[in-house]
């Protein structure tokens, strides 16, 4: 019979290599076709329930990514032209899926149209519906809510400033360790 812990230990042991595996192939979809940047995210996510440095990266990626889609559907035209873009994608994916001969302009070998073959169709035609779908919740979440914008930037600004004052104390604990204490200055009085 298998303990309940050497369930949890597979378990925490998959999230982790499952979060590693997301980061690996989300860096390699940065130069490929693909959501490199929403994989890396995901990988992170899934390490975060496990790691704390993951926690610590989390954070401010969450609060960027989420001011990002909130100024991305502030406006319209903005949404107008995320979709668009969004569509053109799939557009392109949908040519690399149906695989049509090389046009009689395309001036290098024909070996070189549609490079990657249908997987390539497919992970485009898969990051149009991942940003059709972000798109649709962005604009749910936060067109018409300017309030919602304000406090992410509120929450940014916050965590900047913690994270130059954790700075600032490491700086002067690493000063004071390695180099002796500063100049004593005597009080203002």
């Amino acid at each position: 019979m298998i303990r309940k812990t050497t369930v949890r230990m597979i378990g925490h042991g998959a999230v982790i290599m499952l979060g590693w595996l997301l980061v690996l192939v989300g860096i390699a979809a940065l130069f490929l076709p693909g959501p490199g940047m929403l994989m890396i995210f995901g990988g992170v996510y899934l390490l975060s329930r496990h790691h704390s440095w993951a926690r610590y990266l989390l954070r401010p990626v969450k609060l960027t990514a989420l001011l990002g889609a909130a100024e991305g559907v502030e406006q319209r035209w903005r949404i107008v032209a995320s979709c668009l873009g969004a569509l053109c994608i799939g557009a392109f994916g949908v040519l690399w899926l149906v695989q049509p001969d090389a046009p009689g302009w395309w001036p290098v070998p024909e070996r070189w149209w549609l490079v990657g073959g249908r997987t390539v169709g497919v992970t485009l035609v898969a990051s149009c519906l991942i940003a059709l779908t972000l798109i649709y919740f962005s604009v749910r979440r936060f067109y018409g809510h300017p309030e919602a914008v304000a406090e992410l930037r509120v929450m940014l600004k916050a965590r900047k400033r913690a994270v130059a004052r954790i700075r600032q104390l490491r700086r002067e604990r690493h000063q004071a360790r390695h180099h002796g204490p500063g100049p004593v200055v005597p009080p203002a009085g």
